[in-house]
C-alpha cells in the first residue's frame, strides 16, 4: 500500500485549527456569535464533534481564540498602516484612517458578531492583551509628538473613532467619516503637545 504524504504533524494541526476557526467564522458572520457550538463548527468543517474537542476545551474557547485570532489580524493591520507613515503624526493619521477603514469595509463585523458571546474567564488576559496590541503603534508615536498624558489621549482618540465607526455604520459616507475624524484627531493631538 503506497504511503499517503502528509504534512508535518504540527502543520496538520495548524491547518485543522485554521479550519476550525474559519468554520466558527463563517456561523457567527451568518447566525451570531451564540450559534457557534461544538456541533455546528463540526459540521460546517465536516469534522466529528469529537474531532474538535482535540483542539477546543468547549464552544467558549473556540469562540476565545476566535476573538483572539481577530483582533490580531486588525493590530497586525494597523501596525502596518502606522509603519507606512515616513513621521509620528502621518503614522497616527495612517492609523486612526486603517482603523476606520476596517468599519468601512466591513471587516469588524466578525468582531461585533462576538460581541455576545460569553467568553471563559481564564481567556481574559490573552484578550486584554490583544486589545491594547490595538494602540500599541499609538503610545510610541505619541510619546515622540511630545504628549506627555498618553492615556488621556488614547482615550480621546478611542471615543473619537467609536463615535466615527457608528456614524460608519449608520449609512454616513465613510470617506467623509475618515477624512474629517482623522483632521480632528490629528489637531487635537497637536493640541496636547502644547
Amino acid at each position: 500500500m503506497p504511503r499517503i504524504k502528509t504534512p508535518a504533524l504540527a502543520d496538520r494541526r495548524d491547518w485543522r485549527r485554521s479550519q476550525l476557526i474559519e468554520a466558527a467564522a463563517a456561523i457567527a458572520l451568518e447566525s451570531g456569535g451564540e450559534a457557534i457550538t461544538v456541533a455546528a463548527v463540526a459540521a460546517r468543517a465536516g469534522l466529528s464533534r469529537t474531532s474538535v474537542y482535540e483542539y477546543f476545551a468547549s464552544s467558549a474557547d473556540l469562540a476565545a481564540d476566535l476573538v483572539i485570532d481577530e483582533l490580531e489580524s486588525f493590530a497586525a493591520a494597523l501596525d502596518a498602516a502606522a509603519k507606512s507613515g515616513d513621521s509620528p503624526l502621518v503614522a497616527i493619521e495612517k492609523w486612526i484612517e486603517a482603523s476606520l477603514q476596517y468599519i468601512a469595509d466591513g471587516r469588524h463585523l466578525l468582531a461585533k458578531a462576538l460581541n455576545a458571546v460569553d467568553l471563559p474567564r481564564n481567556r481574559g488576559a490573552a484578550i486584554g492583551a490583544a486589545h491594547r496590541a490595538l494602540l500599541a503603534p499609538l503610545r510610541s508615536h505619541m510619546s515622540e509628538i511630545g504628549i506627555t498624558d498618553l492615556d488621556f489621549a488614547l482615550s480621546m482618540i478611542q471615543s473619537t473613532t467609536d463615535s466615527a465607526s457608528r456614524r460608519i455604520e449608520s449609512g454616513d459616507d465613510a470617506d467623509q467619516v475618515i477624512s474629517s475624524t482623522t483632521q480632528f484627531c490629528i489637531a487635537g493631538l497637536t493640541a496636547l503637545t502644547r
